[in-house]
């Protein structure tokens, strides 16, 4: 056998495609080269390959060998690929099950010893492969329980590239070396967080809990001490748990970051970028394998942005397409990348840079151009895609926490009925949540409200309190609001209480 195939996978942002790996032997002077537009890092698979074999006491063949990496047009990148290289190219002339190595995707880096190393994006990979018709997949021993989480794929999680080549009928010796683990990531340890710590704030608490409802995105103002960072981290425990869908998506796109998995959190991710958090951090990239940022790993979750006065207006700005078209998109020298992008914008800052302007009892030495340039990073395409704003103001009577409080445990049900409300007036349209809802839709659609429960909202609009699009975005916050009273349809009264929540002051 001269011309042996297995498969990889190549991935574009969470994106992936199986890739036919070839390998061919011929009559010409002895070497080994790689084609099908690889990168750098895949390149020198060929030295890694090389080496890998020579110390699980392996031969290559002594002939040119060629491995072809198909489609040729789709760029390649990391070197996920160096087990199904090596594997191919051994097939060759070892006696191997053709028809196993055939049907199996391999994933995974050598090591100079053989041994498999861990890569980036093996959850999305084995899901590209599930998704293609591929039942068995080899990756490495680390990330085993990882792959499993695809169902209907036989997983073999491999030490070393013998214990891959005997899983396909070589009569090979095994090498006794332990398997690589990667190393331990520093993550934050998580801690209870309910709303029932939150005291005074009735108003804000509401308010979160028709962002939550909803699906709306939300902006805290006000002075520090207020409690916006509190109520900020308290939204994921209030919203719904993620579905079998969700689950795999944000584990996917922590998978691409480099972040362990091991099992389907059912949890909303939250995600809280430092202020001066750059573009890049947020958007994502990378030059030649992108890696997700803050935005993508925050999807169908929450995206904490605090002290959002202090941020990059170009930073800021670089929010307002994923949140109208829910994806992420990455542009690149020959490629492009996309990531899911649908989630909760919550945006906190203060009245100024001391953070005392119009507090009672403070005082503010801000001069006047310093107050418009630092409301001036929120932009007004960005403040027009925001559903509710709050103006927070300090608690001032320290006996209000020994009145009722409302708990997230309560929150939660009462998000789930409100969202349970909404999906079932939704079922016959191609959206769940309502701040999905298109404008046209809502206003001319078969659940338009009547003339009289608009009259508020026309008036804002008329006067140029509103564009269009806060008014469409206003019509959504009144149904989630409706949602959470339980009844059919919004009211003047929810219309009202929806544009008080788009800029209403709480205290």
């Amino acid at each position: 056998m001269t011309v042996a195939r297995t498969w990889a996978v190549a991935l574009t942002g969470i994106e992936g495609a199986l890739v036919e790996v070839e390998a061919d032997l011929s009559q010409q002077t002895p070497g080994f080269q790689i084609i099908g537009l690889p990168d750098k890092a895949l390149g020198e698979a060929a030295q890694r390959v090389h080496n890998a074999c020579a110390n699980c006491g392996l031969e290559l063949p002594r002939r040119k060998l060629t491995v072809n990496l198909s489609p040729a047009s789709l760029p390649k990148h990391g070197s996920g690929f160096d087990v199904a290289i090596a594997v191919a190219a051994l097939a060759t002339e070892l006696a191997l099950d053709q028809e196993s190595v055939g049907a199996t995707v391999h994933l995974g880096e050598l090591g100079l010893d053989g041994r498999l190393r861990a890569v980036p994006g093996v959850l999305p990979s084995v899901l590209a492969a599930a998704r293609a018709g591929i039942r068995r997949v080899v990756v490495p021993r680390a990330l085993r329980d990882e792959a499993e989480l695809v169902g209907g794929v036989q997983v073999l999680g491999a030490t070393t590239l013998a214990d891959v080549l005997q899983w396909h009928g070589a009569d090979v010796e095994p090498v006794d070396l332990p398997p690589l683990v990667p190393p331990p990531v520093d993550e934050p340890a998580t801690e209870p967080m309910d709303l029932a710590d939150v005291v005074g704030q009735g108003d804000a608490v509401d308010a979160l809990v028709v962002a939550a409802a909803g699906g709306h995105h939300l902006l805290l103002s006000g002075p520090p001490g207020a409690g916006k960072t509190m109520l900020a981290r308290r939204l994921p425990g209030i919203l719904p748990p993620l579905d079998d869908a969700a689950a795999l998506r944000v584990a996917s796109v922590r998978s691409l970051a480099g972040r362990p998995v091991r099992a389907l959190s059912r949890t909303p991710p939250f995600e809280a970028p430092h202020h001066s958090a750059s573009t890049a951090a947020l958007v994502g990239g990378g030059s030649r394998v992108v890696r997700p940022g803050a935005i993508a790993r925050a999807s169908d979750g929450v995206l904490f942005i605090d002290e959002a006065g202090e941020v990059s207006g170009a930073a800021l700005d670089a929010l307002r397409q994923p949140l109208e078209s829910g994806r992420i998109e990455i542009h690149r020298v020959g490629f492009s990348a996309s990531f899911p992008a649908r989630f909760q914008l919550v945006l906190a800052t203060n009245p100024c840079p001391c953070g005392n302007y119009g507090v009672r009892g403070g005082v503010c030495a801000c001069p006047p151009a310093a107050i418009r340039r630092y409301r001036g990073r929120l932009s007004g395409p960005l403040r027009d895609r925001i559903d509710i704003e709050l103006n927070m103001l300090r608690v001032a009577d320290p006996g209000l926490g020994a009145g009722p409080v409302t708990t997230s445990a309560e929150a939660r049900e009462r998000v789930r009925d409100a969202r349970d409300r909404a999906a079932r007036r939704l079922r016959d349209a191609p959206w769940r949540i309502n701040a999905e809802l298109p404008g046209v839709w809502l206003r001319r659609g078969p659940r338009a409200l009547p003339a009289a429960a608009r009259r508020p909202l026309d008036a804002a609009l008329q006067r140029g309190a509103l564009t269009l699009r806060g008014y469409d975005r206003v019509l959504r916050v009144a149904w989630s609001v409706a949602d959470l009273a339980g009844v059919d349809a919004p009211g003047i009264d929810e219309v009202g209480r929806a544009l008080y929540l788009k800029r209403g002051v709480a205290g």
